[in-house]
């Protein structure tokens, strides 16, 4: 499909340069499915993993079910609507709660047991564990997540864990899937100074960043940009992204750059999950381990003399 076929796409509040050497969609690599040499080898090239179908549609929707129905009890959601539909209460904005994946068993099932984990263990060629915490989002009309990678959230264990971005149903490009820097996996030149900074460390001996810690606050957000045009122009490489379905599976490093276009719906929430895997012989984060893990609470930041 050419890019010129495709609706102006939107991120972070700017539109995004459509010319085909600046934008294009993820590769879909069904072909290799069941190739795991070669996906590895996709993986080294492109920072990311796309396979459309890969998962049963029906666990994923049977998923998405269960997670509106948890979103309609909390009030997040518009009653005059059938649940299923996600349409959020005006004003809903940015909805985070990890909170509504402890004890679901359909998405417990769907992330961690089953043909996903298999995904995983096969793509590591050894056992794999997962972390305890589940990134559970439902963002309502207005800016996505702006640009930035994984690592700095979730690097005090091994570097070669995995994100697997689950999307629970059919998003559009109106409703605003994420999107993948190509190539931006390999531009250590960029990224050295940002990627290995952790949101949860501070300096002791710096009363303004002892102030935020104890406020809740980061002194380092981990954001790499608000401006995802700009930051194409710097990396090099291509905006990818694609029209999501119900099954699809997204996974990608710490390392490579990732947003999400706008909502620009009236009214309906994307929802979507963010999970992490890694070979079971690697350390892990303390922070996203454990019945209650730490997360970015007060137990999980370290306090460094800088």
């Amino acid at each position: 499909m050419s890019t010129t076929t495709l609706p102006q796409i939107v991120s972070f509040g700017h539109e995004l340069d459509m010319s085909e050497d600046k934008f294009g969609l993820l590769r879909d690599s069904a072909d290799a499915a069941d190739d795991f040499v070669e996906l590895r080898r996709r993986f080294e090239q492109d920072g990311y993993i796309h396979i459309k179908g890969y998962l049963d549609r029906d666990r994923v929707l049977e998923a998405r079910a269960a997670i509106t129905e948890r979103l309609a009890a909390a009030g997040a959601l518009d009653p005059a609507y059938p649940t299923i539909e996600a349409v959020a209460k005006p004003d809903a904005g940015y909805i985070f709660k990890p909170e509504i994946t402890n004890g679901c068993e359909p998405v417990q099932s769907l992330l961690y047991s089953g043909r996903l984990t298999d995904f995983y263990r096969q793509f590591f060629a050894e056992d794999i564990r997962h972390y305890d915490y589940t990134w559970l989002r439902a963002v309502g009309p207005g800016k996505g997540t702006n640009p930035h990678c994984d690592l700095p959230y979730m690097g005090r264990g091994t570097h070669k864990h995995m994100t697997c971005w689950m999307p629970y149903g059919d998003i559009s490009f109106e409703l605003g899937g994420l999107m993948i820097l190509e190539g931006s996996q390999k531009r250590m030149d960029l990224l050295q100074n940002y990627v290995y900074r952790d949101v949860d460390s501070f300096c002791e001996n710096k009363s303004a960043d002892v102030s935020k810690v104890k406020e809740g606050k980061w002194t380092f957000s981990g954001t790499l940009s608000h401006n995802p045009p700009a930051i194409r122009n710097k990396f090099g490489g291509r905006w990818l992204t694609t029209e999501f379905q119900a099954g699809d599976l997204l996974t990608f490093g710490m390392f490579t750059v990732h947003a999400s276009l706008d909502n620009q719906t009236e009214n309906r929430l994307r929802i979507s999950s963010d999970s992490r895997y890694q070979r079971a012989s690697e350390p892990i984060d303390e922070r996203w381990i454990g019945v209650n893990p730490p997360a970015h609470g007060p137990n999980g930041k370290r306090g460094l003399i800088c």
